[in-house]
């Protein structure tokens, strides 16, 4: 039958002759299918089989593993779960003669893993035709053959098996010889006597035919040259041969004898051994001595490629007779293969937050060699936080047993070794590198829990103060650092406005220049946080301490000069020697040292009549008062303080020798005319409502003060008094220097020209002072009022005095 019909009966077997039969036996599939299909068809859908979502195949990553072949059959399609040919399948190629053809193949699902056996039954087609050794077979047939000899020839081989392998033989119609077939052993059986000098030739056409649809059949032309009487065949001595054989024999190991004997003597019982048919493959495996029968090993022979052999050998006389017997060699398996290690799964990398007991990888191990060579156990170097759990055969689970820390480990060198129960054992190993994945699990830390920073006021604006540092333990982008600065305020201002820190680098800035007298200290929050997701943050405290510097002059608060007006001072002419005067105040914002003020009297009118303390300003009196004494005394005095450079300032203090001011020669009486008369009266009329007044006010406030305080004063006999107004009201004694340490009552007397009456001021004050800024408040005295022209009368220089007096503003 032509090629074309073959194609298109193969077609229609293909298409209505493929069944599946499935069985479950603890889950295992059975397909049955012919060899031969295309590539592309299906055998099964086991989706449907095994009763399983199609969306199971693909989320649990479905796929089909074969054992002991190199070559993929099969596949599965995880859209349809139809399981398809995707290599040519020859069962010939897969099993040869034997009777069933069974593929295992494993059918894989992962998350959790789960394994199904699949049995796959190749049916035979008919593919192959019937063979003949040789296209001429060549016989040599004595005349003297009697009626009814038997003459062996050589068998036809076909591939198939069953109904597809050779069923009949037929050999064309001639006058002498017809064919027996019995055993599957062909003759030819002499039905008519030979006659050699009638025809010494004769060529038969012997054909083989199988019983495949469409049958197909083989052909051999046997040539018989009638001879004179060789009429015995070589015997055998056995019917069937069976030996055993190690495989990986090494060449020339002899595997079997064979032997026959010829009854005829000469050249006619001379027996030669040969080959019958067999496979070009085994052929090169093998080789027989052609005169003694020893069969030996030419090639290399694995039992993992094939387990036995069955060859058909030959004894031939010298004339041409030949009889066949069968030689079956089965090969013995040895330990001659290590466990191969498969990875068929591995999630790389793995988090470091991954669950104890959870699966990252999948191993196969397989080993071709059988029995106890190829059963093999799987293991893993100890001290890592991973196992292998075997729960289906040859399968193994890498599991995870402890935390993971990628900081203190970043990734594991894992090495799988398998061993097999051969003996001797054989064993691999594969390592496997499983990194560890990142998250952001750790927050920066700051390589201080607090920091410090010192700066001296009148810093230079953008100066670095100080720097902080923190460190994260994660990677890349989770162990950036960038650092801020948390809102805050300093001094009532945003801390933005004094400071910034660089993100990258944590260095602090100053934006403007600090000032002591302001602030002293202040504390900024740093955060430093990670680029993670979520990001991580820890924070730090700065401790900023601002150092003063001598930037302040001593500030002058009693006696102030504005302009030509003085304060004066009267000194009772009976005051002794040591008798406290007056009192230089002054205050400096500096602090510490720089705070420190000394006082000094550097003029004086009579430089030996009043002294100055150092450190409290207090003026006394060095001796007692002399009636030659200058009723008017002028005394410079200096403030210094104790910074480098020392600063300092100077004020003037006026004193006035007397017992009140009616003794003063410019405020002497005058002669009056009635003008004068008149502005006397109103004079004294304006100054007895005004210190009335302030008498009553001075009163309520020292009413009040006595009941917040109640504390007892000190009083003494000084000259002008120093009215709470002339102190700041939040000065403070800075560091205990010392500057006004004690409170001190001044009376103060002014006698109008008339004479009849004193004015008593009284006023306290305490340890507060005013900002640098503010100004004494006083009621200011012209100079020249009291210490006038020489060229003015007394009269005239005490009326401008008191004038003026009226005029100026408190």
């Amino acid at each position: 039958m032509g090629d074309k019909g073959f194609s298109a009966h193969f077609s229609i077997v293909c298409f209505f002759s493929i069944f599946v039969t499935m069985h479950l036996v603890l889950g295992d599939l059975s397909y049955s299918f012919l060899e031969e299909m295309e590539r592309g068809s299906v055998i099964g859908n086991v989706a449907k089989d095994l009763g399983v979502d199609l969306r199971t195949l693909s989320s649990r990553r479905a796929r089909v593993d074969i054992e002991g072949t190199r070559k993929r059959y099969c596949d599965i399609n995880i859209n349809t779960g139809d399981l398809f040919i995707s290599e040519r399948i020859d069962r010939e190629g897969l099993c040869g003669k034997k009777a069933s053809c069974v593929v295992k193949i494993d059918l894989v699902f992962e998350n959790p893993l789960e394994l199904h056996r699949v049995s796959l039954h190749v049916q035979d087609v008919n593919d192959n035709s019937p063979k003949f050794r040789e296209n001429l077979m060549k016989m040599e047939i004595r005349e003297s053959s009697e009626k009814g000899s038997r003459f062996s020839i050589g068998v036809a081989h076909d591939a198939d098996i069953g109904q597809n392998d050779i069923q009949r033989y037929i050999l064309q119609t001639n006058e002498h010889f017809i064919l027996a077939v019995e055993n599957k052993v062909v003759a030819l059986v002499l039905e008519n006597k030979l006659d050699r000098e009638k025809q010494k030739e004769i060529n038969l056409l012997l054909t083989a035919l199988d019983g495949g649809s469409p049958q197909k059949s083989g052909s051999v032309v046997i040539h018989v040259t009638v001879l004179d009487a060789n009429d015995n065949t070589p015997v055998f001595t056995q019917a069937v041969y069976k030996t055993s054989v190690p495989e990986n024999s090494p060449p020339e190991t002899l595997v079997i004898t064979v032997s026959a004997t010829d009854a005829d003597e000469g050249v006619n019982g001379e027996v030669t051994y040969l080959f019958g048919h067999i496979s070009g493959e085994d052929a090169s495996l093998f080789s027989i001595d052609a005169k003694t029968g020893k069969i030996t090993i030419a090639g290399e022979i694995d039992f993992e490629d094939t387990t036995s052999f069955e060859m058909s050998v030959g004894a031939k006389d010298g004339l041409g007779l030949i009889a066949y017997t069968k030689v079956l060699i089965n090969i013995e398996d040895k330990n001659d293969n290590v466990p191969q290690i498969f990875l068929k799964s591995l999630s790389n990398p793995i988090p470091e937050n991954v669950a104890t007991d959870t699966e990252v990888g999948i191993i196969n191990v397989q080993d071709r060699d059988s029995e106890k060579n190829g059963q093999v156990r799987c293991s893993i170097q100890e001290n890592i936080p991973f196992k292998l759990v075997s729960s289906i055969k040859n399968y193994y689970s890498l599991i995870t047993t402890g935390q993971l820390d990628r900081e203190q480990v970043s990734y594991y060198n894992i090495t799988i070794t398998a061993t097999d129960e051969g003996s001797p054992p054989l064993s691999s190993s594969k390592t496997l590198q499983l990194s560890v994945a990142d998250i952001n699990d750790n927050p920066p830390v700051f390589e201080e829990q607090s920091y410090s920073a010192y700066v001296s006021e009148n810093n230079k604006p953008g100066s670095t103060l100080c720097s902080v540092s923190a460190r994260d333990k994660d990677w890349r982008q989770n162990g950036t650092v960038i650092y801020s600065l948390l809102p805050g305020e300093v001094n009532g201002a945003s801390l933005s406005s004094y400071l910034s820190i660089n993100g990258d680098t944590g260095a602090i800035n100053a934006l403007r220049s600090f000032d002591y007298e302001q602030f002293r200290s202040f504390k900024v929050h740093v955060m430093a946080r990670d680029n993670g997701s979520p990001p991580l943050s820890s924070n730090v405290t700065v401790s900023v301490f601002i150092s003063d510097v001598n930037d302040n002059s001593p500030q002058i608060l009693y006696p102030t000069l504005e302009g030509s007006s003085f304060m004066t001072e009267l000194v009772p002419k009976a005051a002794h020697g040591g008798s406290l005067v007056s009192k230089v105040i002054a205050v400096d914002a500096d602090s510490g040292q720089n705070a420190w003020l000394s006082y000094h009297i550097v003029k004086a009118t009579d430089p030996g009549l009043f002294s100055i303390d150092l450190h409290s300003g207090e003026i006394r009196t060095q001796r007692d008062i002399l009636e030659s004494d200058s009723m008017k005394q002028n005394l410079i005095v200096a403030v210094k303080d104790n910074g480098q450079p020392s600063l300092s300032a100077t004020c003037s203090m006026y004193l006035l020798i007397s017992d009140n001011l009616a003794e003063v020669p410019e405020l002497k009486d005058i002669s009056y005319d009635e003008k004068n008369s008149k502005l006397t009266s109103y004079l004294i009329i304006a100054l007895v409502s005004v210190s009335t007044f302030f008498l009553t006010f001075i009163i309520i406030i020292l009413g009040v003060r006595f009941c917040r305080r109640r504390k007892p004063r000190l009083l003494f006999d000084g000259a002008v008094a120093i009215p709470g107004a002339y102190l700041p009201p939040n000065y403070a004694d800075i560091d205990g220097t010392g500057t006004l340490r004690s409170a001190y009552n001044y009376d103060t007397y002014l006698t109008t020209g008339s004479r009849t009456s004193d004015f008593k001021f009284v006023s306290s004050y305490n340890d507060n002072t005013l900002p640098a800024d503010q100004t004494l408040k006083k009621c200011s005295t012209d100079f020249s009022a009291i210490f006038g022209d020489a060229d003015s009368s007394p009269e005239v220089g005490t009326i401008q005095y008191f004038k003026r007096l009226l005029t100026q503003k408190c």
